[in-house]
């Protein structure tokens, strides 16, 4: 499984903007099995979606057109509206022409308001794509443990735990040990996909990673600049060392 996470900076508001961006980034990057865009890649983060939330689908078009072009999965969230209700929705677009699996962020941010204006998901997504197991997660879920918690098996067993984010440069240092805690705890790989650049309320660094099940970093993107990772996952080395050390068979 190769997989690329692009670390944007993404103009506020402007999706036909976003979409350039995001098209050039992925058409740059080494061929890979999955593309990860940010989150609320196509407009940025905004607390208050009644001016941008997109009723027409036009974006999630988009990932649909680039996963067949690039014959790779697209995944990254979205503020979408949808019976007069808002999400901050985070797809999963495959090439296969299937209907696009998505998760809608449960954990909503109150500090910024987010819980106002969106209604939160009511569960956890887990996704398979060739023989990977991705769980979706959004920003603020990071903070969570007890709903990322890993299973040995089942519809909630998963390889990789997707954190698509827009994640101030202000507390940072949470992002990054957050991010390793995720990873060690649930024996998997974790990446997280934050953006840089500004909006009207924050700044935002970037600390795009990918973390293996040893909390180890082992790819990342610099601070500060918009640029993409590409890296191959081992995921025989993840069977084994599950097998060796079996963390989750003694969960509570």
């Amino acid at each position: 499984m190769i997989i690329t996470l692009l670390q944007q900076d993404i103009v506020w508001g402007d999706t036909t903007a976003n979409q350039r961006l995001a098209r050039e980034a992925i058409e740059k990057a080494p061929a890979s099995d999955l593309y990860v865009l940010p989150e609320m890649w196509s407009t940025g983060f905004a607390p208050e979606p009644q001016a941008i939330a997109e009723k027409d689908g036009s974006s999630l078009h988009f990932m649909q057109q680039m996963a067949v072009q690039m014959n790779a999965a697209i995944a990254g969230s979205i503020a979408t509206e949808e019976n007069g209700k808002y999400y901050n929705r985070f797809y999963f677009v495959k090439p296969d022409g299937s209907d696009p699996v998505y998760y809608d962020k449960h954990h909503l941010f109150t500090y910024s308001g987010e819980n106002l204006r969106y209604s939160a998901g009511d569960k956890r997504v887990v996704v398979e794509w060739k023989g990977v197991r991705f769980l979706l997660q959004v920003c603020y879920d990071l903070r969570f443990p007890v709903f990322s918690r890993n299973e040995t098996d089942g519809p909630d067993a998963y390889d990789v735990a997707l954190y698509v984010a827009s994640w101030p440069t202000s507390r940072r240092a949470p992002w990054d040990t957050l991010l390793r805690a995720r990873a060690i705890e649930n024996q998997c790989y974790v990446c997280g996909v934050d953006r840089v650049g500004t909006d009207p309320v924050c700044e935002y660094n970037g600390g795009t990673a990918l973390i293996d099940a040893y909390g180890r970093t082992v790819a990342a993107c610099p601070d500060n600049e918009v640029c993409s990772i590409t890296h191959q996952l081992d995921m025989e080395k993840l069977r084994a060392f599950r097998q060796k050390f079996p963390v989750l068979r003694d969960k509570d």
